[in-house]
Parts: C-alpha cells; structure tokens; sequence
C-alpha cells in the first residue's frame, strides 16, 4: 500500500500550513476557532504566517469547549478547504494512499513523530477523500 508520508512538496496542499487563494491557511482558521473574545481572533486571524497564527493560539485564553469540539471543527474546516475545487482534485489524486502526518516537532496527536502517533489530520483528510468519492457531485471534476 502507498504512504504519503509528508506534507510538503507536491503534497504540500495536505497541510494545515498550505497557503490558500485568500492569503489564509486553515492554520490561521483553527488557531482563531480556539479564541473566546474578537480581539485574539482577529490577532490570529491576520497573523503574517501559519506558524505565527499557531503560536498566538497557544498564547490566549481559549474557550472552555475547546477540547471537546476541537476535533469537529477541525473536520470542518478541512471539509471547506478541500470544497475549492483544485484542492479536492488533488486529494483525489492521492488514491488509496495511505495519508500520514509525520513531523518533527513533536505533534501525536494531529501526526506522528518518530513513529508514534494519532495521525488524526491524516485519517480526517483519508475520510474526507473516501466521501468524496462516493459523491457524485465531485468524481465529476
């Protein structure tokens, strides 16, 4: 079986720190999703890079549900990015590949790092590509 195993170079688009047409990442999204007042979201929000919009999200006060809805809303937000209609081509294009997440700083519970983890961001994004397929509205891009 296939494994794409890192999210940068041609598969960069797989990742949360890809750069979409609106000059955002779903980085910038996720981090804001996380604030409980407009003013960090809009700190967030227009943060000059995805790496910056992470590391204020991990400086403000975060909502109290967080850690219950935060997989939720990350499964949204990668339905609505992959609703542009190149990045679901290329998601598609991905086949039967195993997706994985691997990285280096540390994370297990979105990837994995030195062989362990959830690779929760890889099984959300094989998912969404399986319901694609099944969508009729979709295998026709």
């Amino acid at each position: 079986m296939d494994v794409i195993d890192t999210f940068r170079g041609e598969y960069s688009f797989l990742s949360n720190f890809y750069i979409e047409r609106n000059g955002k990442s779903l980085e910038h999204l996720y981090q804001a999703s996380k604030a409980t007042n407009m003013e960090d979201y809009l700190r967030i929000i227009n943060a000059d890079t995805p790496a910056y919009a992470k590391k204020l999200g991990k400086s403000i006060k975060i909502r109290e549900d967080w850690y219950t809805y935060k997989f939720t809303i990350m499964e949204y937000l990668l339905i609505q990015k992959f609703s542009d209609k190149t990045l679901a081509r290329k998601l598609l294009d991905t086949g039967n590949s195993v997706l994985v997440e691997n990285n280096t700083w540390g994370d297990r519970i979105w990837g994995v790092c030195d062989g362990i983890g959830q690779n929760h961001l890889g099984k959300m994004l094989m998912k969404i590509r399986d319901e694609f397929l099944t969508s009729k509205s979709l295998i026709e891009y």
